[in-house]
């Protein structure tokens, strides 16, 4: 991947008692896609990530830490982006290989864009192409597409996270809208629960909430449903989650239901019961690994420049040797990350890419970017904890990748399961 030209400069103007070296162009040396993945990719599909570099270049990298910094989203830029016809690339007939790279791009300028787009258009609007009905698709799929709609996938709940699958809490009622009773051929449904964690939560106009069918199985448990809610209808309350270390342009919501009425026409018709999510958490799962591997091209990047310019004992910090060793540690973790989603890639291509083989993928190039992010920050030494130095925005981000779609343990373990016939979850 070419080196991503950027208006926010990695380390700061060099002091007058540190004169700037006289070394090699930072122009000049190889790229961090040091295997050249990106060769793989069509002539078109190359041209059109070159374009995407151009926009976060100059849309983007010039302001993310100070959209970071004062956790604000930067919805302006939404117009821009949707003009680079981006939306679910493989729906466009893209390779699977180009889906991952986009993501691992936006996340190399700026990980809350990525988020971003990947909560919108990897599972909502992806949602939508799966599960939609027609009716669903002809009403809101060209408008989620070109982003004149925003949409949050509600899913994870206060009380449960790697459990929700088994312990959603949320409950759907299907009733008559003219009597208020419950009624199996009912036309609306009754939402009660909460929702937490839910990424655009704040300012979505739709979201797809998940919640257990309060009529359909004696065992308690129910079926679950998916269904697209309007976020103004009455009954919807949201709060932005303050305080973050991480993903703090992220808009990540808590989100209450009470009594709220959603017309049987806004049911996800496809989805009956949890396990019709893994289409969408399968695909979801693999672009958070991809994120990891643009996290770790960006520590890299950053590393690698300040390395260049920063001058210690007389010379610039990249002339020691434990300082090469370290980059050398730091390329080499994001090139294997990067292999192996580009087989991820070739899975899916071919229809194969299974759960296991995804959340090895995830446990693997998460626990690669904690470490390459860390020496990353190591070699910044003190300005490595200061978002003036992008490091220190990219060190705090690899957090949530390391624990969202997934936590590197619940990954591991499903990974476990499959190589050993025998389960440590439950």
């Amino acid at each position: 991947m070419n080196e991503l030209p950027t208006a926010e400069p990695a380390i700061s103007e060099p002091a007058a008692s540190e004169p700037a070296t006289s070394g090699p162009s930072i122009d000049d040396l190889p790229v961090a896609d040091f295997f050249s993945f990106e060769s793989l990719l069509s002539s078109k599909e190359r041209a059109k990530l070159a374009e995407l570099r151009e926009f976060l270049a100059t849309e983007i990298a010039p302001y993310a830490s100070d959209w970071w910094n004062k956790a604000e989203f930067p919805a302006h830029i939404l117009p821009r982006l949707a003009a680079l016809e981006l939306s679910t690339p493989a729906q466009r007939g893209y390779s699977n290989l180009f889906a991952g790279l986009v993501i691992a791009e936006m996340t190399r300028v700026d990980t809350s864009i990525a988020t971003f787009f990947l909560v919108h258009h990897d599972l909502f609007v992806e949602s939508l192409y799966s599960f939609g009905s027609a009716g669903q698709k002809e009403r809101l799929l060209a408008d989620a597409s070109s982003l004149r709609i925003t949409g949050a996938f509600a899913l994870t709940e206060p009380g449960h996270g790697s459990d929700v699958a088994g312990g959603m809490e949320t409950r759907a009622r299907r009733i008559s809208s003219a009597t208020g009773e419950p009624d199996d051929d009912g036309d609306s449904w009754v939402l009660n629960g909460a929702k937490r964690w839910i990424g655009n939560g704040t300012f979505c106009d739709y979201m797809l909430v998940w919640a257990r069918d309060e009529a359909v199985a004696a065992d308690g448990h129910g079926a679950v449903r998916g269904f697209i809610v309007d976020a103004s209808l009455p009954g919807v309350s949201r709060s932005r989650i303050e305080n973050k270390i991480a993903l703090r342009t992220v808009q990540n919501a808590d989100i209450v239901f009470k009594d709220v009425q959603v017309a049987e026409a806004d049911r996800f018709a496809g989805i009956s019961s949890f396990e019709d999510t893994n289409q969408l958490l399968r695909g979801s799962r693999i672009m958070v690994a991809w994120q990891a591997v643009g996290q770790q091209l960006a520590a890299f990047d950053v590393a690698r420049q300040y390395a260049l310019e920063r001058q210690q004992f007389g010379r610039p910090l990249a002339k020691f040797q434990l300082i090469q060793q370290q980059l050398v540690t730091m390329l080499g973790n994001a090139v294997a990350s990067m292999a192996m989603m580009a087989r991820i890639a070739q899975l899916q291509d071919d229809g194969v890419a299974d759960m296991p083989q995804v959340a090895l993928a995830k446990s693997y190039t998460s626990a690669r970017m904690r470490e390459t992010v860390a020496l990353g920050r190591s070699i910044l030494g003190g300005n490595g904890i200061v978002t003036d130095y992008r490091m220190a925005k990219i060190f705090a981000d690899a957090e949530a990748i390391y624990t969202y779609e997934g936590s590197f343990e619940i990954n591991t373990l499903i990974v476990g399961r499959a190589v050993t016939g025998v389960s440590a979850i439950v």
